[in-house]
This record gives structure tokens, C-alpha cells and sequence, in this order.
């Protein structure tokens, strides 16, 4: 999966990554995330021409957006260098 730049990564290479061209803006992330840390980008479209969502950049990296994403548009990192 390619990396747009819809994608906030620390240091230490850790973070949500959404790759926009596949996010549907279905907001299944949004709801079920516990810590709001998910936001809808209604300024931005994809190449579907939807509003892709995006991550605020501050989470505990639960898993849960990646758990329910339909179009496998979320991977979650948590690695150091």
C-alpha cells in the first residue's frame, strides 16, 4: 500500500497511517475510536472523489480504526528506530 501524504509519523516511526486513496470516508474509525483521534478531512477528496479521513496524531495505536476498516485503507506502526 502506498503512502500519500495523509500520513503523521514521530521520530520513532510510529503512528496511523492512511492511505487516502482507498478511504472511502465511510467513518467507521471515527465512531469506534475510543480517543477522537480520527477526523474527516471535508476540504480534502481522494482520487474517488470522497473526503478521506485523517489521523489527529496523538493515539494509544489500539488497533480499533484498523480493525473495522472496510477498505483496508489503515495500517498502524508502532516500531523504533
Amino acid at each position: 500500500m502506498g503512502r500519500d501524504d495523509n500520513t503523521v509519523v514521530n521520530k520513532n516511526k510510529t503512528g496511523v497511517f492512511i492511505d487516502s486513496n482507498f478511504c472511502k470516508g465511510c467513518e467507521l474509525c471515527i465512531h469506534f475510536c475510543p480517543e477522537n483521534a480520527i477526523k474527516i478531512e471535508e476540504n480534502t477528496y481522494n482520487a474517488m472523489g470522497l473526503h478521506p479521513v485523517k489521523w489527529k496524531g496523538e493515539c494509544s495505536l489500539c488497533g480499533i480504526c484498523f480493525s473495522v476498516c472496510p477498505d483496508n485503507a489503515i495500517e498502524i506502526k508502532n516500531e523504533s528506530e
